[in-house]
C-alpha cells in the first residue's frame, strides 16, 4: 500500500486506515510539553538502555518503562516484570499526563474505559528501526494499544496477522497518536529506519510511548 501522510494540521479528525486501527493526527500536541517533562522524570529513575534479544543482538532502539510493569528483553526471552533489572527497583509510576492521554485516545478509537498499567518508551535515533512484530506478551487481547509519537517523523508499518502480509505505511509526526485493537490487536507492526531529521524539543530523536494493559 502507499504512504498515508498524517502530517496535515493539528488535532485533525480521526482516520481509520484499516479495521481496528485509528489514527488521531495531532492528538497529543497540546499536552506534549507536559508529556516530555514527565518523560524526563521517568528517565531519571529508569534510564534508557539498549536491551538485547534472546539471540544476543543489541536492539537499535533505546528503551525504558513506567507503570506497574515494564517490558524486558534479554537472553531469557521477552516478558513483563514489575522491577527494573538494572536498578532492582519498581518501575517509575505512570504519569497522570500519560494516563489521561491514553484513556482519551482509546475512547476516540472506540475503546472506552481503557486504563493502562504499563508504558513502553522507545527512543529512536537516525537509523534505528523496529522490525515487524506482534504484541503477544499481554494477557487480555481485548485491550487496545495506544501509541504516541513525539519528536522527528517516522514511518509506522502496520501489517496483517501474518508477517508476510504487506504492511500499510503511515507517516507519523510529533503529536500523532495511533490506537489499534479488536480485529487488529495482534497485527504485525514496526517502524522503518528513522531518517535524519531534527525536532525543536528532541533534537535528532523520536520518542514513542506505547501504553497497554498487561
Amino acid at each position: 500500500m502507499g504512504l498515508f501522510d498524517a502530517a496535515a494540521g493539528m488535532a485533525a479528525a480521526p482516520v481509520s486506515p484499516a479495521p481496528g486501527l485509528t489514527l488521531l493526527p495531532g492528538c497529543a500536541l497540546e499536552t506534549s510539553p507536559q508529556l516530555l517533562l514527565d518523560l524526563r522524570q521517568v528517565a531519571l529513575l529508569a534510564p534508557f538502555r539498549h536491551m538485547v534479544t534472546r539471540g544476543g543482538h543489541r536492539m537499535s532502539v533505546a528503551m525504558t518503562n513506567c507503570g506497574d510493569f515494564g517490558w524486558i528483553s534479554d537472553r531469557r526471552g521477552y516478558r513483563y516484570g514489575d522491577t527494573d533489572p538494572e536498578t532492582a527497583r519498581p518501575w517509575p509510576p505512570l504519569p497522570a499526563s500519560f494516563l489521561a492521554l491514553a484513556s482519551a485516545a482509546a475512547a476516540a478509537g472506540g475503546f472506552s474505559h481503557f486504563v493502562p498499567d504499563a508504558c513502553l518508551i522507545n527512543r529512536y535515533e537516525p537509523g534505528a528501526r523496529m522490525s515487524l512484530h506482534q504484541d503477544r506478551n499481554e494477557r487480555d487481547f481485548s485491550q487496545p494499544i495506544v501509541s504516541v509519537s513525539l519528536g522527528v517523523p517516522a514511518t509506522f508499518l502496520f501489517g496483517g496477522l501474518t508477517r508476510a502480509m504487506k504492511p500499510l505505511r503511515l507517516r507519523l509526526v510529533h503529536g500523532d497518536v495511533v490506537v489499534w485493537g479488536g480485529p487488529a490487536r495482534l497485527n504485525f507492526h514496526g517502524v522503518s529506519p528513522l531518517r535524519p531529521d531534527s525536532h525543536e524539543s528532541l533534537g535528532l530523536h523520536r520518542i514513542n510511548l506505547t501504553l497497554r494493559k498487561i
